[in-house]
């Protein structure tokens, strides 16, 4: 396990997860929110996403967190293990909502910088686009 790569719903708990891995195995954790979001949520260009992870992937060990499915097939390809957080819808929109309660105001450690915490009604749609995609992919 020295290419890793965690997908699945907002609030499911990757970025958690990716840290948490990162510690123990000493791997460096890329969080593609964190590279992919300007100041005030300005989305970096796609050709530019594929670009970053084009040169993330050809690292020797990595942990990726983020699904950005424009992109997923970089990361799919260059994996060696991939860990799909499936949680109930529930769970994700408690999370989610717990998060930004938690950094109301203010950044987290796995944002891009200028990106305060918000939970648009689009994240609910955006669940329920991973679990469509993972009946239909995976």
């Amino acid at each position: 396990m020295k290419k890793i790569i965690l997908i699945g719903s907002g609030g499911s708990g990757k970025s958690t997860l990716a840290r948490q891995l990162g510690e123990k195995l000493k791997i460096k954790v890329y969080h593609l929110d964190a590279l992919f979001w300007k100041p005030n949520w300005t989305g970096v260009p796609k050709d530019e996403q594929r670009k970053v992870q084009n040169d993330l992937v050809k690292e020797d060990e990595w942990i990726i967190d983020g699904n950005y499915g424009g992109t997923m097939d970089i990361r799919l390809n260059a994996a060696d293990t991939i860990i799909f957080l499936d949680f109930p819808r529930i769970i994700c929109v408690f999370r989610a909502f717990k998060r930004m309660v938690q950094y109301r105001n203010k950044i987290r450690p796995d944002m891009g910088e200028g990106c305060e915490e918000r939970f648009p009604l689009s994240f609910l749609n955006g669940y329920g686009n991973i679990q469509r995609r993972k009946d239909q992919e995976f």
